[in-house]
């Protein structure tokens, strides 16, 4: 059996981010374990779909700590490590090798896996999904033969793999089961505006079609779409979402919706168990209501706060979600969560690269999507949501006016 103070069960970045903050708070030698089922190292998740799929960055660069940074801070990781059961009122870990381990603290950060396409065909190969090193791997491997691609999915998955897979010069589909791209989070004209950049750089979109069927024997050669469209292609990336890994603790003391359940110190029901990062369902102090985060941002500042509240630092965790995203030669970010918002209002120009949408509850500021905008648009940004600001829609249009003139007192 082996014995830690601290376990985090999962090797993605709350893991890494953890362990790091660990670090730098005096953790003793060998206090923490980390479990991965993966291949390698924690790294970051964002240059999946971004520069290590392109080929802009290598295996290397994307880790969050170098193997040499683990050896000197005493700290161990057990790659491709599956755990097949758990205790948690022993405090015990059990995995598929048979050996067990013993925690005192557990992290359970075991993120989300890929919602998987089901038609017939969807099992050939040059059938992706997105989520780990290996799946962007792969990915990156098959895009240097391939001539066409179809991509599924309207979300921020979908748009990235197709924005890189159009400059590989690829001859690129991306399927929308939505009417517009990404309609949960855009505004209709923001849509537009993406769609038409899209479209002029080689990126054709099929708006309300989803695959029913795969073609092909050795590989993938045709989708058929619910329209009776059959499209030929070298591949599919399949980008429809994500469910959380929790099956491991479904029948244990936790609550499981969702999730794992927990409060706003990220504790579970089960004293000296938190979760963390994508498959921890907590509550959102700021907008008050709980809520489960798949993005980059979260499972960092949540790996984070984690580290400093075993090590004495206890506050209710409260972070503005973010988020980012690069395709072709654009970034954008986006702050806090548009849902219930009453109105919208933009700066900028919408047929420009340069634009900010700030959407607003009640005269307060919920959300902001700034692209290419001024520092001062993006400074006030989280402020502004973390203080549920109040503004006004007149000035905040203005654009002659500086955004912070907005705000009221």
């Amino acid at each position: 059996m082996t014995s830690s103070k601290y376990i985090v069960l999962g090797g993605g970045m709350a893991a890494g981010y953890a362990a790091k903050e660990l670090a730098s708070r005096g953790l003793g030698s060998g206090e923490l374990l980390i479990l991965s089922a993966d291949d390698a190292l924690p790294y970051e998740r964002p240059p999946l779909s971004k520069s290590f799929l392109s080929g802009k960055e290598n295996e290397a660069r994307i880790l969050i700590n170098s193997p040499e940074w683990y050896r000197q801070q005493e700290i161990d990781v057990k790659l491709q490590t599956v755990i097949q059961s758990a205790d948690l009122e022993k405090k015990q870990l059990r995995g598929t090798s048979g050996e067990t381990f013993q925690f005192e603290t557990l992290l359970i950060a075991t993120g989300a896996r890929a919602r998987k396409l089901d038609c017939p065909g969807s099992d050939l190969p040059n059938v992706f999904h997105l989520r780990s090193l290996d799946d962007s791997r792969k990915i990156r491997a098959s895009a240097e033969t391939s001539k066409q691609a179809v991509v599924l999915g309207g979300g921020f998955i979908g748009m990235e793999v197709a924005a890189v897979l159009a400059q590989k010069n690829i001859e690129t589909i991306l399927i929308l089961r939505e009417d517009r791209v990404w309609s949960r989070v855009f505004t209709p004209p923001m849509s537009d505006f993406f769609e038409r950049y899209y479209t002029s750089r080689g990126v054709q979109l099929l708006k309300r079609e989803s695959i029913v069927q795969l073609e092909g024997e050795d590989r993938v050669t045709a989708a058929v779409l619910t329209s009776g469209r059959k499209i030929s292609c070298d591949m599919v990336v399949v980008g429809i979402g994500a469910t959380p890994v929790t099956e491991l603790f479904t029948n244990s003391s936790l609550v499981v919706d969702k999730g794992i359940v927990v409060n706003e110190y990220l504790e579970t029901k089960q004293p000296g168990i938190f979760a963390a990062g994508d498959v921890a369902n907590y509550p959102d102090l700021i907008f008050e209501k709980r809520r489960r985060v798949e993005h980059w941002d979260n499972a960092v500042s949540q790996g984070q706060y984690w580290a400093a509240l075993v090590r004495g630092d206890r506050k209710p965790f409260s972070h503005v979600p973010y988020f980012f995203s690069d395709v072709f030669d654009l970034s954008y970010e986006l702050w806090g969560d548009s849902e219930g918002a009453t109105q919208t209002v933009a700066r900028g120009d919408l047929n420009s690269s340069s634009f900010s949408a700030w959407w607003l509850k009640q005269g307060r500021v919920v959300c902001v999507f700034a692209m290419n905008r001024p520092d001062e648009e993006r400074q006030v940004a989280a402020e502004w949501v973390q203080a549920k600001q109040v503004v006004s829609p007149e000035r905040l249009g203005d654009n002659k006016r500086k955004a912070k003139e907005a705000a009221l007192k």
